[in-house]
């Protein structure tokens, strides 16, 4: 979905703008395109917390979002240096948006290279790898936008690697403070933007000169439908399109017709259209008002107000409706986690047989870890019984080795099911982030 959804909203946006209000430029309309076109991926994964809905699906909402927001934003820059030196032609856009897009991400790359090897072979404290992470984006964005390319891109090629190659950089300290830091300031960021609505909101419906409110509403209502259309017609499109290859279709299982209609419906907008629109300036460089600022910002508002309300309380009534099955075509959660939680302990047992082959014969502590092993093998190997605990009072420093060795080798296997894409990354994530709690209980003992 991701460059192409965004392009052809974009577009589709530009050509109605410039036909329904009055004085509105094409370098305006795609400005409004980009403003609008990027679903927001929080808002849609939220509303489906708890709703039977398929795995898949909310990870195509998610990993869409990384995408569009990137390319929405570049179309956005585009747009806004257009009108700030007034030249526009469509080819010069289309030459310049890849030429950004392949730069940014090239630059992106290069500087997160150059950040992995300083924070895996330098930086290996979690008080210094924290803070690095939160400037990073900075870093990568600033030296992008100072070459003319697109810092968003750079940014997100950037921030994917680095946290794919996490693990070869972060101890089990580091990814528990940095998970803990960086979900609060989500929390604190999105909730900054959304407040900005009410605050600015009444200036702007004051400032509106080029046309009255109510056709001013009029607009937003008809701009809001057509992004709707546009965004349910193109995610069948796609996923209808490749079907007409008999490779494909002996491959591939049919979408059929109502998964595609809930991520189509799922294309509420949010934080990122709120971010673009408060970011245009108020002057151009002539020193005059920036033309249609006000009436750009309220459709905006009006978008995401009705895209939030109208398709975020409806999106879980629609999926009751359509009977959408979320667990007819893939594990279930529960039984994920028992798979996973069963090859890790068999890893772990087939450690100790091999490389404490000869404490399993001698040591109450090797002992005591191969017998709660043996009862369990849906839970951990953390939970020995009191009498256990007890004999091996006096090995605490092979309890540790022994341990710390099984954590390495879940760790391992846990990577080695990211790579395998079998199972729901999230859950691997979530017991990842388990093995470093553990880690971090294990060497506070």
């Amino acid at each position: 979905m991701g460059f192409g959804l965004v392009f052809v909203t974009s577009i589709a946006i530009a050509y109605l703008s410039v036909n329904l209000i009055p004085g509105f430029t094409l370098a305006l309309g795609f400005l409004l395109g980009g403003i609008i076109s990027p679903p927001d991926a929080v808002a849609a994964t939220s509303v489906l917390k708890g709703v039977n809905m398929p795995k898949r699906g909310i990870t195509l909402l998610e990993g869409e979002s990384l995408v569009n927001d990137a390319a929405s934003l570049t179309v956005f820059r585009m747009a806004l240096a257009v009108i700030m030196t007034g030249a526009f032609t469509m080819q010069e856009a289309v030459i310049g948006f890849f030429t950004l897009a392949i730069m940014g991400v090239f630059v992106g790359l290069v500087i997160a290279n150059i950040l992995f090897f300083f924070l895996k072979y330098i930086a290996k404290a979690s008080s210094i790898t924290t803070p690095i992470t939160l400037i990073a984006p900075y870093i990568m964005y600033i030296v992008a936008e100072h070459f003319e390319w697109s810092g968003v891109l750079a940014v997100v090629s950037g921030g994917l690697f680095l946290s794919y190659r996490s693990k070869d950089y972060m101890d089990y300290n580091t990814r528990i403070q940095t998970r803990e830091v960086w979900e609060t300031v989500g929390f604190l960021l999105n909730g900054f933007v959304f407040i900005l609505i009410g605050l600015e909101l009444p200036i702007i419906i004051d400032g509106i000169e080029s046309v009255s409110t109510s056709w001013a509403i009029e607009i937003a209502l008809i701009i809001t439908l057509v992004i709707i259309v546009i965004r349910i017609a193109f995610i069948y499109i796609v996923n209808y399109l490749p079907r007409l290859f008999p490779r494909v279709r002996k491959k591939e299982p049919s979408p059929g017709w109502k998964m595609p209609l809930i991520l189509g419906w799922a294309g509420m907008r949010g934080v990122v259209s709120l971010a673009s629109a408060l970011a245009i300036p108020i002057y151009v460089s002539s020193g005059q008002h920036f033309p249609h600022r006000n009436l750009i910002l309220f459709i905006t508002f009006v978008v995401i107000l009705i895209t939030l309300v109208v398709q975020g309380l409806s999106l879980p009534w629609l999926i009751k409706l359509v009977n959408l099955d979320g667990k007819s075509s893939e594990i279930p959660e529960e039984a994920q986690v028992e798979a996973i939680r069963y090859r890790l302990v068999n890893e772990e047992m087939k450690l100790l047989k091999t490389k404490y082959a000869k404490e399993l014969e001698e040591s109450n502590t090797v002992k005591a870890i191969n017998l709660s092993l043996k009862r369990s093998l849906e839970s951990t190997a953390t939970n020995l019984s009191s009498e256990s605990k007890i004999k091996i009072a006096n090995e605490k420093g092979l309890y540790k080795q022994v341990m710390q060795d099984l954590i390495n080798v879940r760790r391992d296997v846990i990577y080695t099911l990211v790579s395998e894409k079998n199972y729901d990354e999230s859950i691997l994530r979530g017991l990842e982030h388990n093995l470093d709690l553990e880690e971090s209980r294990l060497n506070r003992r």
